[in-house]
């Protein structure tokens, strides 16, 4: 957002507060400067008034100027194209330094003298307005011949640009910045006068209004002759200060007073809507997608989306609207609407009152030339206010120190909010439209906290009552720490990524999405259009950067939110191990291995704790392998999945070996360890060879052996798998025992008896017996 010095004094008067001081307070209260530029004409640039033009004798794109410069009439030879006699022009005289060393001599061209340069915007610090010269008029300030331009102060001016936040769209205008910087230096608004020049014709003689549909949006036209209008140098500069000008006189006015009163202007040439009597009709509809459109001969815009390119004509409709930016911009999101540049404005909150933008439109062009009909159409339905509640004492509690009743009071009525004192406590608050950001008593504090400025918010020691905070989100925190903890020693790296997503990358690998209702109605990018459903992918991403890094193994973990369909959320925690499983060292000559199930299983269980694996019955997503993949398993349940990716996909993001694995977190133990006595007596391990038929899970063996509840079998587990044709379908699956008594130790006996019970069982129950 562009304003200037001059531009806002026009609303206010800041002529004894420096720019410096207007910057500092912008600052402080949430309207960040940018930057800021001095624009300043130099000296010896003149007002010059061209009195005769001549061509010059020996060059075509040469003429010969007498101006008068005041104090003489001098003849400048002068090559712009739009020069001509009875014009007032910026004359650099003999001695002008324009800068850079361009320095203004008396000179001969093509054999004719010339004292002077008659000067373009460009060459005198000024937006470029066209290839020629400059033109002046009164709209500058009473043109005197001879008179210095530095002397101008609207051509002297300061250019500040402002940073807004996406929700402050009432200060996307001269009006609403200057509303702001009146309520911090309680400087009153000046009255706005509206001078119309009016002819005698009706608007219901050539214009009629028609709504077809239910709108949404607010609307007043009217309609202007514009064969004799002129936009005034002042305005055409301050429209190029913004880099908005069009060299189209009718356009840039609308530019102007748009960017001035904050109200969404737009022009239909008459001849686009009139029927062969000269009637204009104007039809405001909806079309498929629930926008309104206006509707001529043709679709002529559709409102607060886009507008379409001003037609040439004399004879102009001006409609001046307002569309609730919230509902619009809701709107444009589930319908991928495509925008144009009015968009940014119109979804950020353009001014509501557009009775007065279309006042200060037409009062602009009746002082320069153009007539508007008498009347307008309107279709406006005035909506309530929104009105809050406020308790001073809450107010006050949130700042952190006692602000004066009357000093909110006075704050809050210097931005347009209508306050109400009802009680001696509470003042009863009306929310003006343009400030659809204001929901709630945090809104209406942070309010006064601007204006009175952070600075000045006193700093006080916080004080603390401790009361017992052990609750689920403190065991939480702890049991996420010691995650962490035992997740870098076991040589994951912790990640943190957005809970937002790519809907189409989701659906690309068969991952669930959150309903398309539910979704983000402002994502930050294209990409990050949806809630995750998984952390999974972001994982797999990370490798995939490493790797294209040259770094040949990549292992991370994080703790964090996922979404179900409702958009229901829950923590998990999500693992992913890529490539070489350790360094490149003596021990494995240079040469280490990728990553395998096993091992990327056992550094998983090291860092959550015990769990059992299960075969996936159901593959529910493409990242699962078909064949290297299992359930978690925590007491019965199935609380997660390992799996390695899916070689297709792994391909896709130029991976070697890659494991994954998503845990949820509630299920993952966090009791304490307790202490126990160990036996003094000797263990003894054995070791038990079976056949087994290969398609068997090794969970059914382990049921079997848990089920007899033998407190002599300390630990068991799975040493080595074997097969040869010999076996036919079966294999030998190797299991070691660790054998050991806490009252004695074991004799041979009681190491046969243990393990024969063992046998037995696995034979009667599974039918598997010793290889």
């Amino acid at each position: 957002m562009i304003i200037t010095r001059s531009w806002i004094q026009e609303y206010i008067d800041i002529s004894n507060i420096t720019t410096e001081d207007i910057c500092k307070t912008l600052n402080a209260i949430g309207l960040e400067v940018d930057s800021v530029e001095e624009q300043r004409i130099p000296s010896k640039v003149v007002v010059g008034k061209v009195l005769e033009k001549e061509k010059h004798p020996d060059a075509d794109k040469l003429n010969i100027c007498q101006v008068d410069i005041g104090s003489e009439t001098v003849q400048i030879v002068c090559g712009a194209k739009n020069v001509d006699a009875g014009q007032f022009v910026p004359v650099a005289v003999v001695g002008c330094n324009l800068g850079e060393g361009f320095k203004i001599k008396r000179a001969k061209l093509r054999g004719v003298e010339s004292n002077g340069m008659i000067c373009s915007s460009t060459e005198i610090g000024l937006p470029k307005l066209n290839d020629g010269i400059l033109e002046l008029d009164d709209s500058i300030g009473k043109l005197e011949i001879g008179k210095e331009l530095k002397d101008y102060p609207f051509l002297n001016d300061d250019i500040i640009e402002i940073e807004l936040t996406a929700n402050r769209g009432d200060c996307l205008s001269i009006n609403g910045v200057a509303r702001e910087l009146s309520a911090f230096y309680s400087i009153a608004f000046k009255e706005q006068e509206f001078n119309i020049n009016y002819n005698d014709l009706g608007i219901g003689q050539i214009l009629e209004v028609e709504s077809l549909s239910t709108i949404e949006s607010t609307y007043i036209y009217t309609v202007i002759n514009s064969e004799n209008f002129t936009l005034p140098v002042l305005q055409k500069l301050r429209v190029g200060a913004i880099d908005k000008f069009k060299a189209q006189d009718l356009v840039d006015s609308l530019t102007y007073i748009t960017h001035s009163t904050g109200v969404i202007l737009n022009a239909y040439a008459k001849k686009d809507a009139e029927d062969v009597k000269g009637l204009a009709t104007i039809h405001i509809q909806k079309d498929k997608q629930g926008f309104d459109v206006i509707i001529g001969d043709k679709k002529l815009s559709t409102v607060g989306v886009e507008h379409c390119e001003v037609s040439q004509d004399n004879e102009y409709i001006i409609e001046a609207s307002y569309i609730n930016p919230e509902l619009l911009a809701k709107k444009v999101f589930e319908t991928k609407k495509e925008t144009g540049d009015i968009y940014y404005r119109s979804s950020r909150g353009s001014e509501p009152d557009i009775e007065t933008g279309m006042k200060s439109f037409c009062s602009l062009i009746s002082k320069s030339g153009a007539e508007v009909y008498n009347g307008n159409e309107a279709l406006v339905d005035y909506q309530e206010k929104t009105t809050i509640d406020v308790s001073v004492k809450k107010v006050n509690a949130i700042i952190g120190q006692d602000v004066e009743k009357a000093h909110i009071d006075n704050i809050l009525s210097g931005l347009g909010f209508e306050v109400k004192d009802n009680s001696s406590d509470v003042l009863s608050i009306k929310v003006p439209h343009y400030r659809h950001d204001i929901k709630n008593i945090a809104d209406v504090t942070e309010e006064v906290v601007r204006i009175i400025g952070i600075d000045n918010i006193k700093a006080k020691p916080l004080a603390i009552d401790e009361v017992n905070r052990v609750n689920k989100t403190s065991y939480d925190l702890v049991k996420k720490n010691k995650l962490r903890a035992k997740a870098i020693e076991n040589g994951f790296f912790e990640t943190v990524t957005y809970v937002f997503a790519d809907r189409e990358k989701l659906s690309k690998y068969s991952l669930p999405t959150v309903k398309e209702s539910l979704d983000l109605l402002n994502p930050i990018v294209k990409e990050l259009d949806t809630f995750r459903t998984t952390i999974s992918l972001n994982l797999i991403e990370a490798c995939s950067n490493n790797a294209k890094l040259g770094f040949k193994s990549a292992a991370f973990f994080e703790i964090g939110k996922i979404f179900d369909l409702n958009r229901e959320e829950k923590t998990v925690v999500s693992f992913v191990f890529s490539g070489q499983k350790e360094f490149e060292e003596i021990t494995n000559a240079g040469k280490p291995e990728n990553i395998d199930f096993f091992s990327f299983s056992k550094k998983v269980l090291n860092t959550v704790g015990k769990f059992d694996l299960e075969p996936m019955n159901k593959i529910s997503n493409d990242l699962i392998h078909p064949y290297q993949s299992a359930n978690v398993i925590v007491d019965g349940q199935v609380v997660g999945f390992i799996s390695k990716l899916h070689p297709s996909v792994a391909s896709e993001y130029d991976l070697s070996d890659t494991f994954i694995a998503e845990i949820d977190f509630e299920t993952i133990a966090n009791n304490l360890i307790k202490v126990e006595s160990y036996s003094k007596f000797q263990a003894s391990k054995k070791d038990l060879s079976l056949i087994v038929p290969q398609d068997m899970e090794f969970k059914k063996i382990k049921d079997v052996i848990n089920s007899l509840e033998n407190k002599t079998i300390k630990q068991y587990n799975l040493i080595d798998i074997y097969k040869d044709e010999n076996l036919g379908e079966n294999e030998s699956l190797t299991i070691r025992f660790v054998l050991q008594n806490d009252e004695k130790t074991l004799e041979e006996e009681d190491i046969t008896s243990t393990m024969n019970s063992i046998l037995e069982a696995l034979k009667e129950k599974l039918n598997i017996e010793l290889r």
